[in-house]
């Protein structure tokens, strides 16, 4: 079993104030985080991209992984995560995470695509969305 820290700090209130976020690894040190930068435009990050981050890595070492043990050689995977949020009642929720994938490797590209498929689903980050992931890929 392993386990990884994510953490983050708020001050103020929600509109008006800030925060960082901060990775066990050091990967991301206080980095800011606020309402401007998740729902407007301003410099810094926020909850929906990180996790879309987190989900195109997982999901890219997954495939890495599955692409490698059924003998593709030649691995370039490149991807992204859009993660949608959107208003529910009073709140909001997380509704979809939508993978854009272009894969290269030698090998069969209907394995490629199948493997792709089993990754999607499969991915550890994948499995903890409580959203529909979809999935366009992209075999060159």
């Amino acid at each position: 079993m392993f386990t990884r820290t994510g953490s983050a700090t708020w001050n103020g209130g929600l509109k008006d104030g800030n925060g960082t976020v901060s990775t066990q690894s050091g990967a991301l040190k206080e980095v800011p985080y606020g309402f401007n930068k998740r729902f407007g435009d301003e410099p810094g990050t926020n909850p929906e991209e990180l996790v879309g981050a987190a989900h195109a890595a997982c999901f890219s070492m997954a495939l890495s992984n599955m692409l490698s043990e059924a003998g593709v050689g030649g691995i370039d995977i490149q991807t992204t995560s859009k993660i949608t949020l959107e208003k529910d009642g009073d709140s909001f929720t997380v509704t979809k995470a939508h993978l854009t994938t272009r894969i290269s490797g030698d090998g069969d590209r209907a394995q490629i695509e199948e493997l792709a498929q089993k990754a999607k689903a499969g991915c550890p980050i994948s499995k903890l969305l409580n959203a529909e992931v979809t999935m366009d890929a992209t075999v060159v």
